[in-house]
């Protein structure tokens, strides 16, 4: 009888044991490609779950948490005290008045983004005439025009409204800058994941290179489509291209940088970053007064949030540009860089990583002498 250990079984052999066979299966299946299409069937359930979770959580119910505004006028008099205070019992007690010298002070205020809307108390608070600024953010503008009337007919006050900046005609929502800065998102990490499947030999530099490039031509075509195609919006063309440009290259890296942390799992922090956290938190949607107040501190350090906030002054607020959000983008592209090009040898591509010719396994037949 043969005593053979490597014998198969059935030739004279000893079996394999319960255990021997359990942990064959089991290595078998991590072995196979079954296993991580289990754990990808798991990571994408979750994703679905978060992915609703996170937009319904942000934008299904937006309520008013912080509102910035200006007081001109009456403030000190009983209508006019009055009036705000049930206002801002009506909003949650979510209205921050902050008062200014003189109405143009104020709308000054509103055009450097500082404050959402100008209260002028008229006629020791009988009178108040609300400047809205739908450019400012929409859904406050709305929730504004409607609540301030029906708090006026309370308190006895006659509230007249008026938009002292108001949306462009293609525009009448608002949504048209959340949606580019979308796509220049999407599509600047979609674009590396592209790269690092279909070119993957390219070397680190001309990873970066080739990110660049998509970059600066996705923003032209996503700039040239919403303005001078679909004529939504009309965009300061130079500037606008540049902040798709950066923002595409900024999600790029970011995918890259993962990529070469985490390898291919890079899809998951990277979708968590820019999609589960990031374009809820923009403000592009739901302006950010009415988001949770982390959310609404969160977005503007992340791409989404930073591209919506350049984007938004660069299209209604010329002149009263700022450039943290320019800073934050920069940021995020030059800490992505500096990370995959620290840690280049551990990005999946390259040149260096393919099998040369020389070493390639020899298939054909060799010639006998």
């Amino acid at each position: 009888m043969s005593t053979d250990p490597a014998a198969p079984p059935g030739s004279g052999g000893t079996p394999p044991g319960p255990q021997q066979r359990d942990d064959g299966a089991w290595e078998r299946f991590r072995n196979s490609p079954f296993w991580p299409a289990c754990v990808l069937v798991l990571i994408l359930a979750a994703a679905a779950g978060l992915f609703a979770g996170s937009y319904t959580y942000a934008m299904a119910n937006p309520t008013p948490r912080n509102l910035p505004t200006a007081v001109v006028g009456g403030y000190d008099q009983a209508r006019g005290r009055a009036f705000l205070d049930e206002l801002g019992r009506s909003l949650g007690s979510s209205v921050r008045a902050r008062t200014y010298p003189s109405r143009a002070a104020a709308l000054d205020a509103v055009e450097n983004q500082t404050v959402f809307a100008v209260f002028e108390l008229r006629d020791a608070g009988r009178n108040v005439v609300l400047d809205v600024s739908s450019a400012s953010g929409a859904s406050v503008a709305e929730l504004l025009e409607q609540a301030a009337p029906q708090v006026g007919a309370q308190v006895g006050v006659r509230v007249t409204v008026r938009d002292v900046n108001p949306l462009q005609t293609g525009d009448p929502r608002g949504l048209a800058i959340f949606y580019i800065s979308l796509a220049a998102v999407i599509i600047g990490f979609v674009g590396a994941i592209q790269l690092s499947v279909h070119a993957r030999s390219l070397t680190p530099l001309e990873r970066i290179a080739f990110t660049l490039a998509y970059a600066v031509l996705g923003g032209f075509a996503i700039a040239a489509t919403v303005d001078w195609l679909l004529g939504a919006l009309d965009l300061p063309f130079a500037e606008s291209w540049a902040i798709l440009a950066l923002t595409m290259f900024a999600s790029g890296m970011t995918f890259t940088m993962f990529n070469t942390l985490v390898g291919r799992w890079a899809m998951l922090p990277t979708w968590g970053v820019m999609v589960l956290l990031g374009n809820p938190s923009s403000g592009g949607a739901v302006s950010w007064p009415l988001l949770p107040s982390a959310l609404g501190i969160i977005g503007r350090w992340l791409p989404p949030g930073a591209s919506v906030n350049a984007q938004h002054t660069a299209v209604y607020f010329a002149g009263h540009q700022h450039a943290f959000p320019f800073l934050v983008l920069a940021g995020w592209a030059l800490v992505s860089c500096a990370v995959f090009w620290t840690w280049r040898h551990r990005h999946p591509g390259g040149r260096d990583k393919e099998e040369s010719p020389q070493d390639a396994p020899d298939t054909g037949t060799t010639a006998e002498a």
